[in-house]
């Protein structure tokens, strides 16, 4: 009896030394939950981080141990302990330091240079936002209503091919869309509301679906403003923009928060043929923060956009001097688009250690556009103008839950996911116009079912410095196309299912040594239209990658990231929207090197650079004709940002993009370019006024290019050559906004 009571009390003794539970809250000076703030006990080198309420847990803590705790932008505090009650420690904010960035043991783990930049950079234009993503190029082409074409890792992605791009957990990328598989139309997105971007490169996490190949983005609006605020801009080519963020609810009221924000933009755009382009935002968010750890947040939002567009013109009318760098063949172009979002979502913090999260949304999309890519090639009458048209339905569910587990020595945490996406388009369009407004014939018409049901789960095991993440998605697909232009109804159909596993490794030398290996198997739909029309053909291909890299703070003000990747892709069938044809496209191998490096001068003065290198191949085609048209191989970007000294805050950037094959022997290549970019802000109180530059040198340079076959009506015989958009000259804005 005696050795049980010893037993007992010696493993009584064994776990209050080994210490309890420290809970906390964190909020700013009005009250508000911080996300995301480390809190680290230097006695066991054990921390940990606040969830969504502010609030946080630090296991094997004893009373009166030294808690530090801080996070970007915040004054670092050290407290100590109290294991009797739940303490509310209250962050004052602070210079943005590098020195407070710990390399955290995770999958996404560049996530701090997105919310490095968002602090230091200011950002002025959706397309902007894209832009902090490391790698990441962007370019427009269609008089700047059309989504943009996109370009990472030797990837050109089209509008959205093989990225996954989202806003609060409703996805951008539309489904067999009219123009382009994967289209995605950022434009609704205000960027001042812009909170967080959540971004990750190759197919290795299980919550991202259809096409996360190349990588995804994530943006996550702001819950509140800090205060409200009007803002006009004035610029070149007669533009004209108008910024409005209104909190609706009181300050002091810290379980509530609610605002809305409008944005109206005009501009001609330095074309010869003016894009009477008109845009107008909506957007409004409520959040409320019960008792019991719960949050319950509603967005509306509302996008309309109207534009006229120059094309893409063929180089060898700008040569001979026909038209100008900014002129057009068809000024017909243009186009109009609509989106409107319903979002709800909750999270729940079940207990300490459990928490459940949810959004459901519903879009409503509406989409026109009329291009001419050939001229009078195929129809030396009337020309070559194309309208695509749809109108869409989206309704979407995604949920998810996490548990974090204490197994003696192995921390684990997982989580498990399910939802469903389901598309209905009706009048899914491809028809020859002329002069927009008249109809020639339809090409393709038709109504499109796709649906999507997914499940997934997570795991990862923290093995002392190791930390193992396997990972497995399931996809369950559906795709219905009813083709209108039959003359007997017919419901062709397809289903697809699809395991995509990953498995990655995560070793932490320390908070300022991280290496890691990812691999695993991801996917892109094709378009409905390309699989129920041959169902041999490939209805999601597979991409498998491989990352090995590392995240480094040699200094502490110095941090250093790069990887080593490998990516293949499937043979794939393609619907090409411009045609209303199908075309295949065969295997393709991808590899490459990444490298960033982040540097603080000083307390206000930053430095940023960025080179992505990329070798890409099609495997199916002989040497010299395997080339993967407008497929970059070298990009680079670099800058200096200016945040908050004396009232002062901007930057100088540079981005580069190199010679690229435009087809797959590189007879025809795209040039590349290096633009300089300048902003500069000035805060008074809560006045601002502000400049911003694209291309201060004036540089001349094609923004979009391709290898095209086109003829004009006056030429007996077609051309192939670059056809491109001129990207814009010297612009200058200027902006002046009151906070309140």
């Amino acid at each position: 009896m005696k050795s049980v009571i010893l037993i007992f009390l010696y493993f009584i003794i064994t776990v209050t030394a080994l210490g309890q539970t420290a809970k906390g809250k964190i909020t700013n000076s009005i009250g508000k939950p911080i996300e995301g703030v480390q809190i680290f006990n230097a006695r066991t080198n054990e921390h940990t981080h606040s969830n969504e309420f502010g609030v946080f847990t630090l296991d094997k803590t004893n009373q009166n141990d030294i808690l530090s705790i801080g996070g970007l932008g915040y004054k670092t505090l050290e407290i100590k302990a109290n294991l009797s009650e739940t303490e509310t420690v209250v962050l004052d904010e602070d210079v943005l330091r590098l020195e407070e960035v710990v390399i955290h043991p995770k999958l996404a783990g560049l996530n701090f240079i997105t919310a490095i930049d968002l602090k230091v950079i200011p950002v002025n234009s959706s397309q902007e936002l894209l832009r902090k993503v490391p790698g990441l190029f962007i370019g427009q082409h269609a008089g700047g209503g059309k989504a943009e074409q996109l370009f990472l890792r030797g990837f050109d992605l089209d509008h959205g091919t093989d990225i996954a791009i989202s806003v609060d957990g409703i996805p951008v990328n539309m489904v067999s869309h009219a123009h382009g598989q994967g289209y995605a139309d950022l434009h609704f997105l205000i960027p001042e509301t812009v909170d967080k971007i959540d971004f990750g490169k190759g197919p290795y996490y299980a919550d991202k679906g259809d096409f996360a190949t190349a990588g995804y983005v994530a943006f996550k609006t702001k819950e509140k403003l800090d205060k409200s605020s009007v803002g006009v801009e004035l610029g070149m080519f007669n533009t004209k923009r108008i910024i409005g963020m209104f909190n609706i609810l009181d300050q002091d009221k810290a379980n509530q928060d609610a605002y809305i924000a409008t944005e109206y933009l005009l501009t001609d755009g330095p074309f010869d043929a003016p894009q009477n382009f008109k845009r107008i935002n909506l957007f409004g968010k409520y959040t409320s923060r019960f008792n019991d750890n719960s949050k319950f947040s509603l967005t509306v939002s509302h996008f309309t956009s109207k534009w006229d567009a120059s094309g893409q013109i063929p180089l060898r009318l700008v040569n001979d001097g026909t038209i100008s760098w900014f002129g057009a063949v068809d000024d017909t172009e243009g186009g109009n688009t609509s989106r409107t979002n319903i979002n709800a979502a909750y999270f729940k913090a079940i207990d300490d250690n459990t928490y459940f999260k949810a959004n459901t949304f519903y879009s409503k999309y509406k989409f026109e556009l009329y291009s001419n890519f050939t001229f009078f090639l195929e129809d030396p009458i009337n020309g070559d103008q194309i309208r695509q048209k749809e109108n869409r339905d989206i309704f979407g569910l995604n949920t998810e839950w996490g548990k974090t587990l204490d197994l003696g020595d192995v921390k684990t945490s997982i989580q498990g996911g399910v939802g469903f996406r389901a598309d209905a388009t009706k009048g899914s369009e491809l028809s020859r116009t002329k002069e927009r407004y008249i109809t020639l014939s339809h090409v393709m018409l038709g109504d499109i079912d796709q649906s999507n049901i997914f499940a997934y789960a997570n795991a990862q095991f923290e093995l002392g410095k190791l930390t193992i993440a396997p990972a497995l998605r399931i996809d369950q697909f559906q795709f219905n196309y009813q083709d209108r232009l039959d003359t007997v109804y017919k419901n062709k159909g397809v289903q697809k299912t699809l395991v995509s596993p990953k498995l990655n490794f995560i070793y932490s030398e320390s908070d300022n040594l991280q290496f890691y290996l990812k691999s695993g198997l991801g996917f892109h739909s094709n378009d409905t239209r390309v699989v129920v029309a041959d169902k041999d053909k490939k209805t999601v291909p597979r991409v498998f990658g491989s990352d090995l890299g590392s995240i480094w703070k040699p200094l502490p003000r110095l941090i250093v990231n790069s990887a080593l990747w490998y990516l293949f892709s499937e043979q794939e069938f393609v619907y090409v929207g411009d045609a209303g044809i199908i075309e295949p496209s065969g295997k393709s191998r991808r590899m490459g090197a990444d490298l960033g490096i982040r540097y603080q001068l000083n307390n206000w003065l930053f430095f940023d650079v960025d080179a992505n290198y990329a070798f890409a191949r099609s495997i199916d085609e002989p040497k010299g004709e395997n080339y993967i048209p407008l497929a970059p191989d070298f990009t680079s970007t670099a800058g200096l940002g200016l945040n908050n000294w004396n009232g002062f805050s901007g930057s100088l950037r540079f981005r580069f993009m190199n010679n690229r094959p435009a087809n797959e022997d590189k007879s025809i290549m795209a040039d590349g370019f290096a633009i300089f970019d300048v902003n500069l802000n000035y805060q008074y109180k809560g006045l601002l006024v502000g400049m911003s530059i694209e291309n201060l040198f004036d540089t001349k340079w094609k923004e979009t290019q391709f290898a095209t076959e086109s003829r004009l009506q006056n030429e007996a015989t077609s051309v192939e050559e670059i056809h491109f958009t001129p990207g814009t000259p010297f612009f200058l804005r200027t902006r002046i906004a009151y906070s309140f």
